[in-house]
């Protein structure tokens, strides 16, 4: 067993009001915040929304919960009875995704990551190679003679959202649905908005279920007809998991890669040396991405996890149930781990970051979100050398949202 060492054992410093972590003026810049976190209080009592939630800041910790098995991604088998029963309702159509391998502990997670993994590795992505570039350019053909332009809407968000719907199968004309149905469920899990997102909830699972059946009768060369052939071929992939895996792969399949080409523009475009370096080498472009995804950490935080009994960590108790968040921004600029974690510097070597989580959980479209950014990015630089922020940073907005970090809008100038 994997388990976290209890090591420096001091009172926590107190540092206030609990933080929330989801709100927008929060996400324009956490890492001052994590950096002291870090030094002072490495975990850290904070607020997510409504919920309360401990915060591990430090590289090794973050590593260490990503692997330690007292903590459970399902809640249901961390938390007590009296616990439990607490838990806010949760309509009866929507507990099929719970049934999702971003949720689910050993042994459901691999069974059904194995249904999906061959269709996201490395030598299968690099096959997209060719209409990920094509999807690029004619993104950017459609936008060049417009300023200013929006370059999250126009073409951070369309370009990942393609590419995983024609994977998934998806007709053309539905694809407008899937963003404005995703805006609604990934905000801030407060009353409110968990009720405000419940149509977009539903009319998204309606969607997958008259999809699925499609597939059935009319089946596709799509993952999503291989996962309905892989249910009936015995490997006990259940309707509710079906459901739940589409849903997934749909939203994780493009939110997060939303963030790093937007976000990862933006970090070059307010650091215009390395722009200027990117687009003089471009051959630079792996690394340089490895680097974005470190210096802006576009999953701020791994999803969530639940502590199956008292955890004693720097001196500081996680109870049994608490939510427990490992904070990838902050691990991802430890200055112990890393020389000068607050510079952008696109040759940094042996970047060990931690933008894509660790252990079992490791983030199943790595490969697809790393091509994405590389051509993305590349293609943007090298088009368009004299490309420019069109407001002042400190008009740019981010989205109040837990776990990703993301712009609401880029405007540029050409």
């Amino acid at each position: 067993m994997t388990t976290i060492l209890t090591v420096d054992p001091k009172p926590p410093i107190q540092m206030g009001p609990r933080i929330d972590v989801t709100k927008a003026a929060f996400k324009a810049n956490p890492f001052p915040f994590y950096a002291r976190l870090r030094t002072e209080q490495p975990v850290y009592p904070a607020r997510l929304g409504r919920q309360n939630a401990w915060l591990v800041t430090r590289y090794d910790d973050v590593l260490a919960l990503l692997k330690d098995e007292r903590f459970a991604k399902n809640p249901a088998i961390a938390r007590s009875s009296s616990q439990a029963a607490n838990e806010p309702w949760v309509p009866a159509f929507v507990k099929p995704l719970q049934r999702n391998m971003l949720d689910l502990d050993e042994p459901d997670h691999a069974r059904l990551r194995g249904l999906v993994h061959k269709a996201f590795t490395p030598g299968r992505i690099e096959q997209l190679r060719g209409r990920i570039q094509t999807v690029a350019d004619q993104l950017l053909d459609a936008t060049q003679d417009k300023a200013p332009v929006d370059l999250l809407h126009s073409f951070a968000l369309p370009l990942p959202l393609i590419v995983i719907s024609e994977l998934l199968g998806i007709p053309t004309a539905d694809r407008h649905r899937f963003h404005r149905w995703t805006k609604a469920i990934v905000k801030t899990p407060s009353p409110l908005n968990i009720l405000l997102a419940m149509p977009s909830i539903a009319a998204f699972m309606r969607y997958l279920r008259q999809l699925l059946a499609q597939r059935r009768i009319d089946p596709r060369d799509d993952l999503l007809t291989a996962l309905v052939q892989a249910e009936e071929a015995g490997d006990h992939l259940s309707e509710d998991e079906l459901l739940a895996m589409a849903f997934l792969l749909l939203i994780a399949g493009h939110e997060t890669t939303v963030n790093l080409i937007a976000s990862g523009t933006l970090a070059l475009l307010q650091h215009p040396d390395q722009f200027d370096l990117l687009r003089r080498h471009p051959d630079l472009i792996r690394p340089a991405v490895e680097e974005l995804l470190r210096f802006t950490s576009p999953v701020e935080q791994a999803t969530e996890r639940y502590a199956r009994e008292e955890v004693s960590l720097h001196g500081v108790t996680i109870p049994r149930g608490a939510l427990t968040l490992a904070v990838l921004a902050s691990a991802n600029r430890d200055e112990h781990i890393f020389e000068r974690p607050d510079e952008l510097d696109l040759t940094r070597d042996k970047n060990r970051h931690l933008a894509f989580g660790h252990g079992i959980h490791f983030c199943l479209g790595a490969p697809l979100a790393r091509l994405e950014g590389q051509i993305a990015i590349n293609t943007l630089v090298q088009r368009f050398p004299n490309l420019r922020l069109a407001v002042a940073p400190d008009q740019l907005r981010w989205r109040a949202t837990p776990t990703v970090r993301g712009l609401e809008k880029l405007p540029v100038i050409w």
